[in-house]
């Protein structure tokens, strides 16, 4: 019955009426998510899909979710750009009792706050700023924000899978908003210490829809000579994200070593490896931990090049600390390669498990 119910919302999304309306693909459309959930995924250099086990799985692979057996609670705040960008991540999630099935909400926020809207600030007439320019200047944020309510089970002792329902939401200021949606698929299959997944995120293609409230522009046209922006719907492709990973146990040491794919089909031809309209983006990562207690991980990600074909890899960092059902977790990155100039990234989360 579940999973009946599962696949008529698939159909749901799938069949919703969209002919009408005109839709531009978005190279980026989905990256205000790249940063992820949690800081342990950053210290591995993102790769996650195959050993993803807790409440952020929902990011990573709804099927890891399977591996959920009580209440888990996870928080996360990260800084990008100098501090200008502030991403915040909560989400929870449940076991169904007396089933095999998981169920959790996420919540991601991005923005840029504080940002001084000016249109208000000039005097037409006089061709100057107006008097007490300062009470015509208000602030506004810049957010993106999206909410995933997934839903895992486990089909065999090896394998399970997960779904998620995906909405999005960008707010331009009082300028213009967009809300968006789409569905995501994953597996996860245990042979032995293999661990091995895929995941496709934006199944469904993900559906943006734009609406411009012109009249919080003002005397836009009068003062710059310029139309008011309009608004153009966007879709985003699938992205498929294949996974593998192997865990050894020497003594007290617990090591976990994982490598993702990203495959794209955007035309992007941003990154190392390039087939036609895909684009390929790998990430290497390993974590050691001992007696399940404090854990030290390393990773490379973000592997791209420049105009003269120089070869560029993103190297990150992390740790973490273990107590009864904390969990507290660091993860850094940014600080060599193409996107250093851009400044370092922090990343610290905590999970509860209830």
């Amino acid at each position: 019955m579940r999973l009946r119910f599962i696949l008529i919302t698939v159909a749901a999304f799938a069949a919703t009426e969209v002919s009408a309306q005109t839709f531009e693909t978005a190279k980026y459309g989905g990256d205000f998510l790249s940063v992820g959930a949690g800081a342990r995924a950053l210290g591995m250099g993102s790769a996650h899909a195959a050993v993803t086990n807790d409440v952020t799985s929902a990011y990573w692979n709804p099927a890891g979710l399977t591996s959920v057996t009580s209440i888990d609670i996870a928080y996360m705040h990260s800084e990008r750009f100098a501090g200008i960008v502030s991403y915040d991540y909560g989400a929870i999630a449940y076991p169904i009792k007396n089933s095999n099935s998981v169920v959790a909400l996420s919540v991601f926020r991005q923005g840029v706050d504080n940002i001084a809207n000016t249109l208000n600030a000039w005097d037409r007439e006089r061709n100057l700023p107006r008097e007490n320019v300062q009470d015509y200047i208000e602030e506004f944020s810049v957010s993106d924000l999206a909410f995933i309510l997934s839903y895992a089970q486990t089909a065999t002792e090896s394998l399970s899978w997960g779904v998620n329902a995906k909405i999005i939401n960008h707010r331009l200021g009082p300028f213009a908003d967009a809300w968006g949606y789409s569905l995501d698929a994953g597996f996860q299959y245990t042979a032995g210490n293999y661990l091995f997944a895929a995941h496709i995120m934006d199944l469904t293609t993900m559906m943006k829809f734009w609406t411009v409230n012109q009249s919080a522009f003002g005397d836009f046209e009068e003062t710059f000579d310029d139309e008011i922006p309009t608004g153009q719907n966007e879709r985003v492709l699938p992205t498929l994200k294949l996974g593998a990973g192997r865990i050894f146990t020497i003594s007290d040491f617990t090591i976990t070593a994982a490598t993702d794919l990203d495959i794209r089909f955007e035309n992007r031809r941003a990154f190392f490896i390039n087939m036609g309209r895909m684009s390929f983006e790998p990430h290497v990562g390993v974590e050691g931990t001992y007696k399940n207690r404090i854990s030290l991980r390393a990773g490379v990600t973000d592997v791209t090049t420049d105009p003269d074909s120089n070869i560029y890899i993103s190297p990150t960092l992390g740790t973490g600390l273990h107590f009864n059902k904390i969990f507290i977790d660091y993860g850094f990155t940014n600080f060599s390669g193409a996107a250093s100039v851009l400044g370092l990234t922090h990343r610290i989360s905590l999970r509860l498990t209830i």
